[in-house]
């Protein structure tokens, strides 16, 4: 069995409001596609909820009313139980959400149609190692559902950057990479044991960090000692320091900080949740996707993060290249046809339980 983590669709709505390939709502195309490509199962979601994945002026995707985010869930609800055969979805969650978002999306959850969630690596630049995500994770480690960590719309670092096709394919894969190894550093594993996250685009660069994230947690350089603080002022910084009232009051004061930073217009600067002692342990328990479309990239996951810790995906739609091509890829990988196996299908099938899913 073939089982794609990876896919999206929307509802043709929302095409009439934002732009997007028309891929994205030939709903009957993509299933004629992954029949022909032997693909049984495909999991869809979007990182931006009902919102937009190109850059539209005066569209915030992580204001989005619970309402609106009810319909779109609904939709794609509707969808998977016209094709239950075919069809699983994740349910999108803010992961900066507050508390009205998040009962939500623990509502949405409770649908059997849906058996993940999907989140972005970064808010508004702000990468997932900040303390206002502990609810979220609290809440993905407690529901015990894989998460796919996903590029948002706009990766942090481009803000001026016209080109969409460098933000498509650079920048959000510098995002996932950012996001995940933020995630490992964070020590958010460490607290939630129970996590189990998916880089999506192969999880960037996570397999060429390891080392270095051991060297960020330990910098050898600094003779042993913690470097100085990256931040001058008031803020985080401030707020880490004993006297300001312990965790606590750091929570509060990088949440404040963030928001000035926000209404100021200035890249936000956040207090990290309690860093892990060893955040490259913390990232080999991570997995990734095959999205990334490259023989050189998925034979690297295999070798450093190891097949069992791979998810086949393709990203399509909106993703253009054959579907086939995909599966010659795994099936062209330096493993044995079990782990194989293991990629295509069998991984996904343990970790998002769907032999138990009606």
């Amino acid at each position: 069995m073939i089982i794609d983590i990876h896919g999206h669709l929307s509802p043709p709505e929302a095409a009439e409001r934002f732009p997007m390939p028309p891929s994205l709502t030939d709903v009957d195309g993509m299933l004629a596609a992954r029949a022909e490509a032997g693909i049984d199962l495909t999991i869809i979601g979007s990182p931006v909820g009902a919102g937009a994945m190109a850059r539209v002026p005066g569209v915030d995707n992580y204001a989005q009313p619970r309402d609106r985010l009810r319909r779109f869930h609904d939709w794609m609800s509707g969808l998977i139980r016209r094709f239950p055969d075919q069809l699983r979805g994740y349910v999108y969650a803010n992961p900066f959400g507050d508390d009205d978002h998040l009962e939500g999306v623990r509502e949405t959850l409770a649908d059997p149609a849906f058996v993940g969630l999907i989140t972005t690596s970064s808010v508004h630049g702000e990468l997932l190692g900040s303390p206002r995500a502990d609810s979220f994770f609290a809440l993905a480690a407690e529901a015990g559902v894989p998460v796919l960590v996903h590029a948002p719309a706009e990766p942090a670092g481009t803000e001026r950057v016209d080109e969409t096709g460098f933000v498509e394919q650079i920048g959000r894969f510098g995002d996932v990479t950012m996001g995940m190894a933020m995630i490992a550093f964070a020590g958010w594993l460490d607290k939630y044991p129970g996590l189990r996250l998916i880089g999506a685009t192969g999880g960037g660069a996570m397999a060429l960090l390891p080392e270095r994230l051991r060297t960020a947690a330990r910098p050898r350089h600094w003779a042993g000692g913690a470097p100085p603080p990256g931040r001058s002022g008031a803020g985080a910084s401030d707020a880490a320091r004993p006297e300001a009232g312990g965790r606590a009051a750091t929570e509060r004061t990088a949440e404040d900080h963030a928001a000035e930073e926000r209404t100021a217009g200035r890249p936000v600067a956040t207090a990290v949740q309690r860093p892990s002692a060893d955040p490259a342990a913390a990232l080999g328990r991570m997995y990734v996707d095959t999205s990334p479309f490259s023989a050189a990239h998925l034979s690297l996951n295999a070798e450093v993060l190891g097949p069992e810790r791979m998810l086949f995906g393709t990203d399509s739609p909106p993703m253009a290249a054959p579907l086939e091509d995909f599966v010659h890829m795994i099936e062209k990988l330096p493993v044995d046809e079990a782990s194989q196996r293991l990629i295509l299908g069998g991984n996904a099938q343990t970790l998002f339980d769907l032999g138990s899913r009606p």
